[in-house]
């Protein structure tokens, strides 16, 4: 392999000619093997054994620890040195090492969704022949944030350096942070108004930005001039160029003290341990067997007038999960079924379909293993070409595609937490998680100053996570994209976003699902606007008119959300005479008893497109609660005295679900229960349960005659009639479980 000196740049680094791969292979080649290693024997490489994991023990878990140990503290570092306040407060970014393949090693902590993002924009590459026809050279620097190749949305931004010695590509280093803007058709992180990629902002599609270490300056005047936060841009890409270079640092010097072909081997056997392990996870913990659950996810987009007119219609996915355990630790997740894709912006490519598996098992199964691409290896999915998990598509919008995510992974955790009830787990089960909508996104200008704020607070990331089958879930505190993000502080937040003043944040009552063990809590905020000009804000909310998981063995499902504005208001009159104003919704109607306002908007549909706000209008929004397990007649009674005087639930609440009569003195948050009326209304409402209850067969038989009369609402009739025509696997299957003719169809035609 021959090297020579690029004369025409810094010349900090030596030029390699390709091939760059091992042991003179191209990196087609070296993938190419892999894949065939792979298929051939179900292994990384092949491998029969960890021949250094068993001999050299210690150097092996030494050589682990020093790498994650590097990842992590690049992390922590890197967002100091520069970075955004939404990097640096909530921590959105993660860092990870690919091989020259492309398969993850090791990650850090942070939104670890992109475990296998990076990978698939490395594949790409490759397969692009980046290696002759770009060019990969030292000090070189590559951006994808393209959905369609590998990433989650438009707004997670990856930083690519590869990491070479003596010649050849060793490995990569991936830096990716979530941005408060990309410069799409609105102002905001998860567009909700996109309906096309041409909407969703600035794009780099697997780009190199830069050599020798430096950015382009063409790239730099790219990203000043395409978003609406360019320095939060520049800060992020700092922060991820700063953390890669110390991670190439890291692996240069731990490849100096054992040796580059010690390296390499330590990084094939990382990746295969991490498939052994998942394997040995599955079959150690879940119960053999075939488990199915379906999530949907709501658009009402007709009710709450979408701009663009392709979208403005009554829709609603279809995301179905098939799930198989069998006896040798195999798994298999299938969403035959799911819905196309569609005119909105709640595509999601099947990297980021990827992304949320991985970050849901890491949560639920593989607690203590090495978590890298060999997990990807051990689990065969099938997100089907063409649906709305997989669109194979690039012109469409990826904006938002946690909206089909989110909901997916409720239908996989639902599965999996009945196989470990099934083997006897009763405190790994989980009823799912409340949905990470709602956020409150846009800006506007600060007249004083001229300045553009954004507001993107990630609050959003402290849901109620769901009730297992041996306690209740945890209130306000739980995000599945990012199981290390917390609420952040009120007052940073608001030195950033100036024109938008938080009125109040509280715990929402009645959020949380109720069960035997309730579901965690959700919470709600008010805001104003002061001193600015240009305010445009929305609100992507996903559960208005409808939750995308039930709850579990009995519990119900979190409570649904609402958005309430209020505008031409009096507020500056009340504040100007101290007069009393709201600072919450709590019951819900009566932000309205402190406000006098021209115009109020209070919808179930949970979804605000980009709205104009003058100074001194009102903005609500609630969060979610996590769903709820088993009967809420057996929840003990001490345990709803609590939740009474922590406001989780209201007296009346209470009484109507779980039978238990009580007052609640307000002011000393005293709840003293009626013993004898509890007894008499809990023995009441099982007698209604009785009177109310029909046989399974009954049932089944009334449905199925809604079934044949296609008794179904427009979006449902929307929603099975593009299943219909997209999947027949899935339509014979339909047919077959409410024995209908072989004929039977659901079109928009026949509605």
């Amino acid at each position: 392999m021959s090297k020579t000196t690029d004369t025409d740049t810094a010349a900090e680094y030596e030029r390699v000619d390709p091939p760059i791969g091992w042991d003179g292979q191209t990196l087609q080649e070296m993938l190419d093997h892999s894949e065939q290693q792979l298929e051939e024997t179900g292994r990384y490489k092949g491998l029969e054994e960890l021949e250094m994991k068993e001999n050299q023990p210690f150097e092996y878990e030494q050589l682990y620890s020093r790498l994650r140990g590097a990842l992590v503290s690049a992390r922590e570092t890197a967002l100091n040195i520069s970075a955004s306040a939404i990097v640096r407060e909530i921590g959105e970014l993660c860092f990870q090492l690919y091989t020259p393949e492309g398969d993850c090693v090791a990650l850090s902590t942070g939104i670890i969704v992109h475990v296998h993002t990076g990978s698939l924009a490395i594949k790409y590459m490759i397969e692009q022949d980046y290696e002759h026809r770009r060019g990969i050279q030292p000090g070189d620097v590559f951006c994808n944030n393209d959905n369609d190749i590998g990433n989650v949305h438009t707004t997670d931004v990856h930083t690519f350096v590869p990491i070479f010695h003596d010649g050849e590509l060793i490995a990569w280093a991936d830096g990716v942070t979530h941005e408060i803007d990309i410069g799409g058709k609105t102002a905001g992180h998860d567009l909700i108004d996109a309906t096309e990629r041409f909407e969703d902002g600035l794009y780099a599609t697997c780009e190199k930005i830069g050599e020798n270490d430096e950015l382009y300056q063409d790239w730099k005047e790219r990203g000043k001039r395409g978003t609406r936060t360019p320095m939060y841009w520049d800060l992020d890409e700092k922060c991820r160029l700063a953390g890669c270079h110390m991670i190439r640092n890291t692996v240069k010097g731990m490849i100096d003290d054992v040796g580059a072909e010690t390296f390499k081997q330590f990084m094939a056997e990382a990746v295969e341990e991490g498939r052994q392990t998942l394997n040995e996870r599955v079959q150690e913990r879940l119960f053999p067997g075939t488990y199915r659950d379906t999530s949907f996810m709501p658009m009402p987009f007709e009710e709450r007038d979408h701009p663009e007119p392709a979208a403005s219609q009554d829709m609603m996915n279809h995301l179905p999960v098939e799930m198989r355990v069998d006896t040798d630790g195999g798994l298999e997740v299938d969403m035959t079924g799911a819905s196309p894709p569609g005119p909105h912006t709640y595509n999601a490519a099947e990297g980021s379909m990827e992304g949320g598996m991985w970050v849901s098992l890491t949560q639920c199964l593989l607690h203590d293993g090495k978590v890298n691409d060999g997990s990807y290896f051990a689990v065969d999915t099938n997100y089907p070409e063409g649906s709305v998990v997989n669109p194979q598509d690039p012109s469409l919008s990826y904006q938002a595609s946690w909206g089909s995510i989110q909901p997916t992974y409720n239908a996989v955790w639902k599965n999996i937490s009945r196989s470990f009830l099934a083997r006897g787990f009763r405190e790994e089960v989980n009823a799912g998680f409340g949905m990470t909508s709602d956020a409150v996104q846009g800006g506007g200008q600060l007249d004083a100053t001229g300045e553009y704020w954004a507001v993107s607070t990630f609050d959003l990331s402290c849901q109620g996570l769901g009730a297992s089958a041996a306690r209740d879930g945890l209130d306000y505190g739980y995000a599945m994209w990012n199981p290390e993000s917390d609420l952040g502080d009120i007052e940073k937040w608001e030195l950033l976003e100036h024109g938008a003043v938080h009125l109040g944040r509280r715990v929402k009552p009645n959020t949380a699902g109720h069960g035997k063990y309730r579901g965690g809590s959700g919470w709600e905020g008010l805001r104003t606007f002061t001193g600015s000009s240009d305010i445009s804000m929305f609100i992507g909310g996903w559960d208005g008119v409808g939750f995308s998981t039930t709850g579990m063995s009995g519990g119900y499902p979190y409570a649904c959300g609402y958005t309430v504005t209020a505008q031409d208001t009096d507020f500056a009159e009340r504040i100007a005479k101290q007069e009393k104003y709201p600072v919450d919704d709590t019951p819900p109607g009566s932000l309205e008893e402190d406000i006098e306002a021209e115009d109020v908007d209070r919808s179930t549909a949970a979804v605000l497109f980009p709205t104009q706000f003058d100074n001194n209008d009102l903005l609500h929004w609630d969060m979610r609660g996590g769903p709820g397990y088993g009967d809420p007649l057996e929840r003990p009674v001490e345990k709803l005295v609590d939740d009474a005087e922590k406001g989780i639930y209201t007296p009346d609440v209470i009484e109507d679900v779980y039978g238990v009569v009580g007052e609640l003195d307000e002011e000393d948050r005293e709840f003293e229960v009626d013993e004898e009326a509890t007894e008499a209304r809990r023995e009441e409402l099982r007698e209604e349960r009785e009177a109310e209850s029909v046989p399974a067969t009954e049932f089944w038989e009334s449905e199925r005659e809604r079934v044949l009369d296609r008794e179904f609402s427009d979006p449902v009739t929307w929603m099975y009639s593009g299943v219909f025509e997209r999947s027949p696997e899935w339509t014979e299957s339909f047919r077959e479980f409410w024995d209908l003719p072989a004929d039977y169809s659901i079109s928009e035609e026949e509605a």
